[in-house]
């Protein structure tokens, strides 16, 4: 009965009170990390040579585009099992952020949908999970592919957002503290972290200028890390100057920094899709230009970019479901607001025969827009979808696997986007005085 109740009954007896919206994306945040394990799963080598005789998995993969073709159903199974997964996830959150639109209070009929039901909720999952996987190849993967490179330059940018509302109460925290405490000992850590986030940027730069660019050619490689390198400084310099502080006296070089370690890694992660060996010497052997054989190794997805963006997507992802901003204007944005009308409920109810429960905090109005929420989760899903498969595309053949430019230009046009915004909030105050940046 708890599967199927709602979400206070979950926490019958064994957690303390919480909020029922908190334990509602917790849950739905549990959904999109189990399919995100189901997917590493799939794409073990181990598991991977196995996948081929799941029912209807390869039926269709000798047609593209109404072309009959000569396609081995065991090319890059790993790869076909995570898309069809990330299809899955992509689709449940899709439905949830379709059926919650306008839902405003916890008295609305839908928000017992959003918050119980639980167990009926993981039987669609997997319905439509199984589902995904009778979908023939056809020209599934190569469009499919697109809706991920969307999806993930969306999903970039609320990273973006998360990170840069991260660093700003990072900064105010750390300034706060050392005016209420021993004030050296905050500003020697606050000098040291911002040390170490510059001294990693610098040393990543270096590295990626020695393994991804040479002497002769790999022009782009060499531009990429020089604008981005050049742009960070500038950021850096914006951030401390007299009229910046003026208007915002919490900005500083932690925030720069940080952001600028972030730019960092998303251009590492640019040029490891870099479709060229001698530029990219972490491109995959069996996803060259080379046809795949027998003998080369399966897909793999643990190169080091892959892990750190994994680790970042788990970060923000829980970011999401559990707390808001400390700041009005990202709460807007994120559609997030804990201190409105339902969120300041007390948990009167928490208590029912001596038991801790979590208690409805949304009965006057909800704290975070359903909708909004759910397609976070979906754009999560196409994020990590195309993570766990490097951002790699099949040929129209369907039997090689390459790496497009259309990744490489996607990251780093996100790594300017980010660049830009929070250049924004640091110049936003001085061009637009009328409105409130507290």
């Amino acid at each position: 009965s708890c599967l199927c109740g709602s979400a206070p009954c979950l926490l019958c007896g064994c957690c303390p009170s919480a909020k029922n919206s908190t334990i509602s994306r917790l849950l739905f945040t549990f959904f999109l990390f189990l399919g995100t394990l189901v997917s590493i799963i799939m794409i073990i080598p181990g598991v991977e040579k196995e996948l081929h005789k799941l029912p209807g998995f390869c039926e269709g993969s000798g047609s593209v585009l109404g072309v009959q073709t000569n396609v081995d159903c065991s090319s890059f199974l790993g790869h076909k099992a995570v898309y069809r997964m990330g299809f899955a996830m992509a689709a449940f959150f899709c439905l949830f952020a379709v059926l919650m639109v306008c839902v405003r209070s916890s008295k609305d009929p839908r928000a017992a949908l959003q918050n119980g039901f639980w167990f009926f909720k993981f039987l669609a999952l997997v319905g439509i999970t199984v589902g995904a996987f009778y979908i023939p190849d056809g020209a599934f993967t190569s469009v499919w592919f697109y809706f991920g490179v969307v999806g993930s330059f969306l999903f970039i940018l609320i990273q973006l957002v998360l990170l840069i509302d991260f660093a700003h109460s990072w900064s105010q925290r750390w300034l706060h503290n050392a005016e209420q405490g021993s004030a050296k000992g905050w500003y020697a850590a606050l000098c040291t972290v911002t040390f170490l986030f510059y001294a990693a940027s610098i040393a990543a730069v270096v590295l990626l200028y020695v393994y991804y660019t040479k002497p002769e050619g790999c022009t782009e490689g060499k531009a990429f890390i020089s604008i981005n390198f050049i742009l960070c400084l500038i950021v850096s310099v914006v951030s401390i100057l007299p009229k910046i502080q003026e208007a915002q006296p919490h900005s500083g070089l932690l925030q720069a920094s940080l952001i600028t370690l972030y730019t960092i890694y998303v251009t590492w992660a640019a040029l490891a899709n870099v479709p060229s060996r001698h530029c990219n010497p972490t491109l995959l052997l069996r996803n060259s230009t080379s046809s795949a054989t027998a003998t080369e190794p399966l897909t793999t997805w643990w190169d080091a970019p892959s892990i750190v963006g994994l680790v970042i997507f788990i970060l923000c992802t829980l970011f999401i479901s559990l707390r808001s901003s400390d700041h009005p204007q990202v709460n807007k944005l994120m559609l997030t607001e804990e201190s409105g009308a339902g969120a300041g409920a007390e948990p009167g109810g928490a208590e029912e025969g001596g038991e801790h429960r979590a208690y409805d905090n949304e009965q006057d109005g909800v704290s975070y827009n359903y909708t909004f929420f759910h397609l976070c989760l979906l754009l999560a899903a196409l994020y990590i979808m195309m993570t766990l498969t490097n951002w790699y595309r099949p040929d129209e053949s369907l039997q090689v696997l390459s790496s497009p430019w259309t990744a490489v230009w996607v990251k780093i046009c996100s790594s300017w986007a980010g660049l830009l915004l929070y250049l924004w909030t640091l110049v936003a105050p001085l061009l637009l005085p009328d409105r409130d940046f507290s």
